[in-house]
């Protein structure tokens, strides 16, 4: 079993420039799970985003190709893919010849697929799709939907996950919310590097104090733990303690390493949003 430690985080690392799909290195999501009370099926549905800023390989007469990548990785597959060993996968292309934009695909789609699902009973696919360059210009940029949290003026004292902060208020009739905050960070789970983000909470049920809310995220701001396992644990605290009928949690990370991550988990069946950049992205 992969962990964190046995990859090439924080280590000195050579980057190869061929191809080479064993760069790839699976985590199991079951250990993190665990810790925050998942030991059987999840109760959430989802996927983690990707998006690969720095793709490129040679064609046929060596000439340089470039494209961005979207990635979606259901959050059903066993593992995560850790993020250092996927820019080194990728930079594996740089000097590798292939004959079109369609075997870079099928290449990205079946050796992400292999890693992500590794040790499955029924291995699934994730979801690839490449942008030529030609195409860059249509990529938009947006910033998450919803009633953001950082208008409030409150004292911030709390710097790891303090889920005691999450109350509702009982006396009011239920909503339908969807609130927003960008001071979200936590850390690199090994090397302590700040990851930083923007995360999106939409919810149906007794409204939640959003002072408290907004306190409970910023206490993330030292907490060390991977993208994909801190918006597990929101979700996972919001769904206890504040019991909503329906819950999503969503949240853009800023890139590091050519590669951005975002997460979304949610209670109920939904469409995925696109793949849409942040300012800060």
């Amino acid at each position: 079993m992969n962990t964190p430690e046995q990859s090439q985080l924080g280590k000195a690392s050579a980057y190869v420039d061929q191809y080479d799909a064993s760069l790839l290195f699976p985590i199991p999501r079951a250990g993190k799970r665990a810790e925050i009370g998942i030991t059987g099926a999840a109760p959430f549905l989802g996927a983690d985003l990707w998006t690969a800023f720095e793709l490129s390989w040679l064609n046929l007469r060596g000439k340089p190709q470039v494209a961005l990548v979207h990635f979606t990785i259901p959050c059903e597959s066993p593992n995560i893919v850790e993020s250092k060993s996927f820019k080194l996968y990728l930079n594996s292309f740089n000097n590798t010849r292939f004959a079109d934009a369609s075997e870079v695909l099928a290449r990205l789609r079946a050796d992400v697929s292999e890693a992500a699902w590794r040790g499955a009973p029924t291995p699934g696919t994730v979801g690839v799709k490449l942008i030529d360059a030609a195409l860059f210009d249509r990529e938009p940029v947006h910033e998450l939907d919803g009633l953001n949290l950082d208008r409030l003026d409150v004292e911030c004292t709390r710097y790891q996950p303090a889920p005691e902060l999450l109350t509702t208020l009982p006396d009011e009739g239920m909503v339908d919310e969807v609130l927003v905050s960008n001071l979200l960070k936590s850390n690199c789970l090994v090397t302590g590097q700040p990851d930083w983000g923007s995360v999106q909470i939409s919810y149906s049920g007794l409204p939640i104090q959003q002072e408290g809310l907004l306190q409970y995220l910023v206490s993330f701001r030292n907490h060390n733990e991977f993208h994909e396992q801190c918006v597990e644990r929101i979700f996972m605290d919001i769904w206890t303690r504040c019991k909503p009928t329906k819950l999503t949690v969503y949240a853009r990370y800023t890139r590091r390493g050519g590669l951005d991550i975002n997460p979304l988990r949610t209670s109920h069946p939904r469409a995925l949003p696109g793949n849409v950049r942040t300012a800060r992205q």
